[in-house]
């Protein structure tokens, strides 16, 4: 990627991270801090494994897609920890950005494109794209039946519990949908009937139409002719937000030695569903503690618990946001240098 570029996107995400820091009170920060203890560094440990999980399902998913020996020869050029680094710093530009896919996508393309093409790079990034929401939708879904059969449901709680699993079996439906038939050109003529972009979307679907069907028909092979590919992208995308359900579990841990880790899973999947409902907020401002204040209080959990627990998490989101910007300007260094 040129130095312009990775400069823009380093000061963009570090402009935002500051704005976000602002917004701290921070003796309510160091008061977390001291009373989180050592379970803040298992946290962000957490992550450092969490991570992996996210880069493991785009290295398949870029290893799959061209099993030509022209295409394997450019595949071995993207080795995992450099892909792990982009991973993160793509995450970061994500938690950081209004809209969310609006700023990590366009990083993720822009670094893989030198090493694979550009068309392959593009198609990739919008599969994991769609397998990392994907994975969302089933664990909405999932979490909901699973909280059918273990605790009491009232009305309002099997009504709300019925309209999230519909809501995601139509998210599920679209998504398949996309997978077959691919997506690049349905979001483009989406774009193009839109007031504020269709200026700009309409010519660019014009001018590189080609380049919008070769990307169509590699999402389209990975989920006809990879199914296994395919499974096994979802599956780890699965895991991961399965596993990130440990994070709330060492967070409340400091305050309920008693908490399980299906009440954790309970909390994080309705927070994450709010959150993304409110997809146009940078790092999800207020959405995310929201979401944390109802679900926990649903539970049992105390507001003060609850509000405790989201501070820890936002330190954690911008904790990690710091680190994929850093990596970004780390990765300008290395270029330089070697």
């Amino acid at each position: 990627m040129k130095k312009k570029y990775q400069n823009a996107f380093f000061l963009f995400g570090l402009l935002v991270l500051i704005v976000m820091l602002t917004q701290l009170d921070f003796k309510q920060v160091w008061n977390g801090l001291r009373h989180a203890g050592y379970w803040f560094f298992a946290v962000l440990g957490l992550w450092l494994v969490l991570y992996v999980f996210n880069t493991a399902a785009w290295y398949i998913i870029i290893r799959s897609q061209d099993p030509s020996p022209e295409g394997m020869a450019k595949t071995r050029k993207v080795k995992f920890w450099w892909l792990y680094k982009v991973t993160v710093s793509g995450f970061a530009l994500n938690y950081a950005t209004p809209g969310g896919l609006m700023g990590g996508e366009p990083y993720r393309i822009m670094e893989l494109a030198p090493k694979i093409g550009t068309e392959r790079a593009s198609s990739s990034v919008i599969l994991y794209a769609m397998t990392h929401i994907f994975s969302h939708f089933w664990f909405w879904g999932l979490s909901s039946a699973l909280y059918l059969l273990i605790r009491p449901v009232d009305f309002l709680m099997a009504v709300l519990l019925a309209v999230t699993m519909g809501f995601c079996s139509l998210g599920i439906w679209f998504f398949f949908s996309g997978y077959r038939k691919g997506l690049a050109n349905r979001v483009m003529k989406l774009l193009s009937h839109m007031p504020l972009v269709k200026k700009w979307a309409q010519p660019f679907v014009e001018k590189h139409r080609e380049q919008l069907d070769t990307i169509d028909q590699q999402i389209a092979a990975l989920h006809s002719q990879n199914p296994r590919t395919f499974i096994s992208a979802v599956l780890l995308e699965l895991s991961c937000r399965v596993c990130s359900s440990l994070e709330i579990l060492f967070i409340l841990l400091v305050l309920l030695p008693s908490v399980n880790f299906f009440d954790c899973m309970f909390i994080l999947a309705f927070t994450s569903l709010f959150a993304n409902l409110l997809f146009f907020m940078p790092l999800q401002l207020g959405g995310r503690e929201g979401g944390f204040l109802m679900s926990t209080t649903k539970l049992g959990i105390a507001a003060s618990q609850g509000i405790f627990l989201a501070l820890i998490v936002r330190l954690r989101e911008l904790t990690w946001t710091g680190i994929g910007l850093l990596l970004i300007k780390f990765d300008k260094k290395a270029k330089k240098n070697s």
